[in-house]
């Protein structure tokens, strides 16, 4: 039942609380970040959670898992109102008030830059022996596990981690919309089209990844402006154009191009201009340890 005295509540006192942070840039900010780190640990929390039941499967029935994991957190959050109000959605005050008019590039500019240091810290992992490691994991896991790696240990590791970047990327998100409401989390766009994105670019590739969502979103503004023209002609509604060119397009991407747009490469500990100044800087052997070479 909507209670609207506790919604009529809820919206005054956001509103108050906005009032106060779009004249207080340093108390803005302060909250953006303490509640960016908040929604990390939690979202770590809630992936340790979810791994740990599930973290001795294999493939196919570990992704099964954890996408079932995800479906009921969505309905508790849809159904249990005190986690944010279910239909009714809560509001998120606004720490970028201070921005006025140019609101939506600031919001743009800090959602960048949260981005690009993910990225960084990516890229930097994969060149750590934990990014050697989840490599080796997935492409054998038996020879992994034939070399003393903890499989299961590695695969809680890569959960937490994957967590606290999606709930990083949620708290983004909540904080560019203002609020967040249970039925916007749909599988379709928050599952489906992410998958899609990753499969598009080139899989267990940052710089696909990237690519990827680019290509991805380009094309479906491409098409949202485009459809109404197509309304004529095809034989259904408009409405479904979307979903059907890029489920087409997902095919004949599987079909055709594996790699993605980007396709995976091997990703050197160190840089190629650094090993070759190691190669250049060895020693060359002696005359000494020559001589004695084929003396004996």
């Amino acid at each position: 039942m909507l209670d609207y005295a506790t919604l009529d509540y809820h919206v005054t006192i956001v509103n108050e609380v906005n009032k106060v942070l779009a004249s207080n840039l340093t108390l803005s900010l302060a909250i953006f970040f303490f509640t960016i780190a908040i929604a990390a640990l939690v979202g770590a929390a809630l992936g340790y959670v979810a791994s740990y039941p599930a973290i001795r499967l294999r493939e196919d029935y570990l992704a099964i898992m954890l996408l079932a994991m995800g479906e009921a957190i969505r309905v508790i959050g849809h159904n249990y109102t005190p986690i944010i109000r279910g239909n009714i959605g809560a509001l998120v005050p606004d720490t970028f008030g201070w921005a006025g008019d140019s609101r939506y590039m600031v919001v743009l500019v800090f959602i960048a830059g949260v981005c690009l240091v993910v990225l960084f810290f990516l890229e930097r992992l994969v060149r750590t022996p934990l990014g050697r490691m989840l490599r080796a994991t997935r492409d054998n896991e038996d020879v992994a596990e034939s070399l003393g790696k903890d499989v299961t240990r590695i695969r809680m590791k890569v959960i937490v981690i994957a967590s606290m970047i999606g709930a990083i990327a949620g708290a983004l998100d909540a904080f560019k919309a203002g609020g967040v409401i249970a039925t916007m989390y749909h599988r379709e766009t928050w599952t489906f089209w992410p998958w899609v994105m990753v499969i598009l670019g080139g899989a267990a590739n940052n710089t696909g990844v990237v690519v990827g969502a680019f290509a991805f979103t380009s094309l479906r503004r491409f098409i949202d402006f485009f459809k109404s023209y197509l309304d004529p002609l095809v034989p259904f509604s408009v409405v479904w154009l979307d979903p059907l060119l890029l489920g087409i397009m997902l095919i004949l991407i599987l079909m055709y191009r594996p790699g993605g747009l980007v396709p995976e490469k091997p990703t050197p500990t160190l840089g190629q201009m650094k090993l070759e100044k190691m190669a250049g800087s060895k020693p060359a052997p002696s005359s000494a340890t020559e001589n004695s070479g084929s003396g004996g």
